[in-house]
């Protein structure tokens, strides 16, 4: 399907395909104090194999803690039913469990030499969802997926799961479309069991959201 209608070589139909696939050259990592990414290198023919070969340093002021971060879009561009084939596995979308903060990195023109390219500061994101503590990074096919341990407000609610434009990178709201499921969560057992279920299986709730 990538071949046909020329997507970004990365996105497989299948996990055969994937698995099939050319091994990754080079890895991302989180680095902490300070808030960098390193970029290691996996080719083994290189002569810089297995080292870190560049380190990009946020601009933050060290409050950012990264956790899990992601890319802006994957195979599930190849979804039938929201299909984006010009989308390309480029930006790296990398949120701060700490500061609320998101940054925007491009791989591109150089892989080895990500640069920011925007950021998307913790008072946009409490205004446009409500939400934060911004904790897992999934992309989908509608959008790229979210999910945050905490309320804006700062009074113990409930967190739960918004979306970013996987095109220009807003902040397009909250995921839910009631806040009822989140609140139940974190009466029975709190918010955590809804965010490792996110963290594991992104499209089963895409399907709750749907019934």
């Amino acid at each position: 399907m990538a071949k046909l209608f020329g997507t970004d070589p990365s996105f497989y139909p299948s996990a055969r395909s994937a698995m099939e696939a050319p091994r990754e050259k080079l890895a991302y990592v989180a680095l902490l104090q300070p808030d960098s990414i390193g970029v290691i290198d996996l080719d083994p023919s290189s002569n810089t194999y297995g080292k870190m070969v560049y380190k990009l340093d946020l601009p933050g002021v060290g409050d950012d803690e990264l956790h899990h971060f992601g890319w802006n879009a994957c195979s599930s561009a190849l979804c039938p039913t929201a299909f984006h084939p010009q989308l390309e596995r480029r930006y790296l979308v990398l949120p701060g469990i700490r500061s609320s903060r998101i940054y925007i990195a491009d791989t591109k023109p150089d892989p080895r030499k990500p640069k920011i390219i925007r950021t998307i500061e913790p008072e946009e994101i409490k205004k446009r969802t409500g939400y934060s503590r911004l904790h897992t990074v999934h992309c989908g096919p509608e959008g790229i997926f979210i999910s945050a341990l905490g309320s804006g407000e700062g009074d113990g609610g409930p967190g739960g799961i918004f979306l970013l434009d996987h095109f220009n990178f807003n902040v397009l709201g909250a995921w839910e479309m009631d806040r009822g499921l989140s609140i139940l969560l974190m009466i029975f057992g709190g918010i955590l069991p809804m965010m490792l279920r996110f963290l594991a299986n992104g499209q089963h709730l895409i399907s709750l959201r749907m019934a």
